[in-house]
């Protein structure tokens, strides 16, 4: 059995505005094995960014861990300062933000920026960096390395800036990669090849990938397990199989049923999530997703529905599967 590299129990982050508390995340929890590709996917706002930053402790003031434990690679990440993170950042776990036209520095060249993390985190000379950085380049897929180290960010196109993210986030070989949005700002072509790549990467060096993204086409074809989250919870989790094939939580189905279908009829329209997205100053007592629910109970208006296993690997956080499981006799998980 692999062993466990992120083990994530009940976590709760909340940002303390001078409007109020926004609960961004309350009581997520999964792991991750070594190696493992897990896709959290859910729209913009339900807290799958804060979860990942959380973990390398980059959650912005005045964000607050108020509960639950995060354990990585041996470290209790829930009570590491920041000289502590300062370490495994770069070292342990990377990451890849969403825009690379913002996250490269303008003033300094690809290779000024790339050799700075490997000698920041490593014992290598000046020469040995500029080699290394290189080898990043090269690895990447980007031609002419040595011209590309002596150029601005500016000169580069926006998958070759991306490729330059990459190369940064695996200078120093970290054993988990936080992959947010990474080809949101790119075209289809492009995006194919960046997935590609991290694909390729991961078996070459054996690392693990968690990859946020609202593209479910995305996670179908990177990732073993999906998250789904919304409102700060995890409402269903189990394989990229079980969450393609037998959707369990509504709101699951509804971003299924909102991605075109390659063999539609010309006269099939898309069917959108009615609504909006519930407000975090203000949650509600019951399921966060039941005011967008068209099969909403009265039950889910009141009291926040508890785990239903469906599977080893599969479980989802809905009152219709509840009900379904008690009718059959099926235990729960609390």
């Amino acid at each position: 059995m692999k062993e466990k590299l992120l083990e994530i129990k009940d976590e709760r982050l909340s940002f303390f505005t001078p409007a109020g508390e926004v609960k961004a995340l309350n009581g997520v929890s999964f792991s991750l094995e070594e190696g493992e590709v897990l896709g959290i996917v859910g729209e913009s706002g339900s807290g799958k960014s804060v979860t990942a930053y959380s973990i390398m402790g980059l959650t912005a003031f005045p964000g607050k861990l108020i509960g639950g434990t995060i354990r990585f690679n041996g470290h209790q990440v829930d009570q590491m300062t920041e000289k502590d993170f300062r370490k495994m950042r770069g070292n342990e776990v990377s990451i890849i933000f969403q825009d690379p036209m913002t996250s490269l520095n303008p003033v300094y060249t690809i290779g000024n920026q790339i050799e700075e993390v490997i000698k920041l985190h490593t014992n290598k000379t000046a020469a040995e960096a500029h080699d290394r950085a290189r080898e990043l380049l090269e690895l990447v897929g980007i031609n002419e390395p040595e011209k590309r180290l002596r150029q601005y960010p500016h000169e580069l196109s926006g998958g070759m800036r991306q490729r330059v993210m990459i190369a940064i986030a695996l200078a120093c070989e970290p054993k988990l990669l936080i992959a947010d949005e990474p080809t949101t700002a790119l075209d289809v072509t492009i995006q194919a090849q960046i997935l590609e790549l991290m694909q390729e990467l991961r078996e070459k060096l054996g690392m693990s990938i968690i990859m946020i993204t609202h593209d479910l086409g995305v996670v179908a074809s990177m990732c073993e397990r999906i998250a789904v989250m919304y409102a700060g919870h995890i409402v269903e989790y189990g394989t990229t199989d079980e969450i393609f094939y037998h959707p369990s939580h509504e709101y699951t189905k509804g971003l299924i049923k909102s991605i075109p279908q390659l063999n539609a009829q010309e006269i099939e329209r898309l069917v959108p999530i009615e609504g909006q997205p519930v407000d975090l100053m203000n949650p509600p007592a019951g399921c966060p997703f039941a005011p967008r629910c068209d099969s909403c109970m009265k039950i889910c208006l009141s009291k926040m529905p508890p785990e239903t296993v469906l599977s080893d690997t599969h479980y989802t956080r809905c009152w219709l599967r509840q009900k379904e499981a008690m009718e059959k006799g099926a235990g729960t998980d609390e």
